[in-house]
């Protein structure tokens, strides 16, 4: 079966508010960009549906989902739910689709579940809130669909499911989930230091995460010795009948809220390598404050997806979407020519592997998972 796309249109007028990270637009810009490709047949998309509350419920508390639904309605917040469920508060804002948004999100990840029961891929770009708690908004995550989706794959009675983050912040809504949970193994490579600051390499929560916080500056040669020396030894060892992989952009040099220096291909090729290993495979989004980085790169993974070349130069229309975007921070002001004309960024200088790089890798896979 060929890769599925699900997307909606919830998320093309959809923003946090103007002065949020979450003011520009992702889902749309990917969608916009590989369907001016080409690359996006209408038999290859599916529409998200948005999850009931009963679904929600798999994971998520019923007086949160109250909550956020009220909030939603009443565009207001009491003190009592501010309080209780982070609503309007820690980065989570009251926006006009508070609970639609990431509802839709949750149910296309659990329907991209649903369509992998046998095998298959599918990307959801609008999914990958990995932060989102039981009860309580996390880190610009409302409801967390990676935990949702991985729920439904446990509940078809698959055993061994790998969820894998390559976001720049770490995982810590899905790892905490599944504490107790031997069925799902969970590995996150993210920058060591920062929010969360959860998800050191001796972090193996209940036995079943590894973790791999990389160094500031982190670049396409150290993502190749982590790729060839943790998590494709991790996934031969655990042998997974699913792996979802949650590829938050804002690993990418120019991120607004990081700091490390991968280029999109760094990306490519860990998704390349892992695929094989995949019987089932959902591809989400993530994080990524730069419409221009995010864009470029989700499309580039969805043709990875395909097997499809990347051109060298993009069509007007493509080059039509990336021209239209813009990004109200001092870093988007002037953004280079390439980040308009292609979606491969230019290749990464040599640069050596750090010690501290070798020294994670190694402490990963001194402990496999049983």
């Amino acid at each position: 079966m060929k890769p599925l796309f699900i997307g909606h249109e919830i998320y093309r007028h959809s923003t946090y508010g103007p002065k949020h990270p979450l003011a520009i637009p992702r889902v749309p810009v990917v969608t916009d960009l590989i369907r001016a490709l080409g690359w996006l047949p209408e038999d290859r998309f599916r529409e998200s549906p948005q999850a009931t509350p009963e679904q929600l419920l798999a994971f998520h508390t019923a007086d949160y989902i109250a909550a956020l639904q009220r909030s939603e309605a009443a565009q207001a917040v009491t003190e009592a739910d501010r309080a209780r469920h982070h609503i309007g508060a820690h980065g989570n804002p009251v926006y006009r689709e508070m609970y639609r948004r990431p509802a839709t999100s949750a149910g296309g990840v659990m329907l991209a579940a649903r369509l992998t029961a046998d095998g298959g891929i599918v990307h959801v770009p609008g999914g990958g809130t990995h932060h989102g708690r039981a009860d309580r908004a996390s880190g610009f995550c409302y409801l967390n669909d990676c935990v949702l989706g991985c729920m439904e794959w446990l509940a078809q009675g698959i055993s061994r499911v790998l969820y894998l983050d390559l976001d720049a912040h770490h995982g810590d809504g899905v790892q905490d989930a599944f504490h107790d949970e031997d069925r799902v193994l969970t590995l996150s490579v993210h920058e060591g230091g920062r929010w969360p600051f959860t998800g050191a390499v001796e972090d193996r929560a209940g036995g079943m995460a590894r973790n791999i916080p990389v160094p500031q500056g982190y670049h396409d040669a150290e993502a190749d010795w982590v790729l060839r020396h943790a998590i494709l030894p991790l996934i031969r060892h655990w042998r997974p009948q699913a792996v979802m992989i949650q590829a938050g952009a804002d690993s990418l040099a120019g991120d607004p809220l990081a700091r490390l220096a991968l280029t999109n291909a760094a990306y490519r090729a860990t998704l390349a390598a892992v695929m094989p290993l995949a019987p089932r495979l959902i591809l989400l989004g993530g994080g990524g404050y730069n419409p221009w980085s995010v864009g470029r790169n989700w499309a580039g993974l969805w043709a990875t997806l395909n097997g499809l070349p990347i051109p060298s130069r993009l069509p007007p229309g493509a080059e039509a979407v990336l021209r239209a975007q813009s990004l109200n921070r001092a870093a988007g002001r002037n953004p280079p020519e390439h980040w308009f004309t292609t979606l491969a960024d230019a290749p990464a200088a040599p640069l050596p592997v750090r010690e501290e790089v070798r020294h994670l890798c190694a402490a990963v896979l001194a402990d496999p998972p049983k």
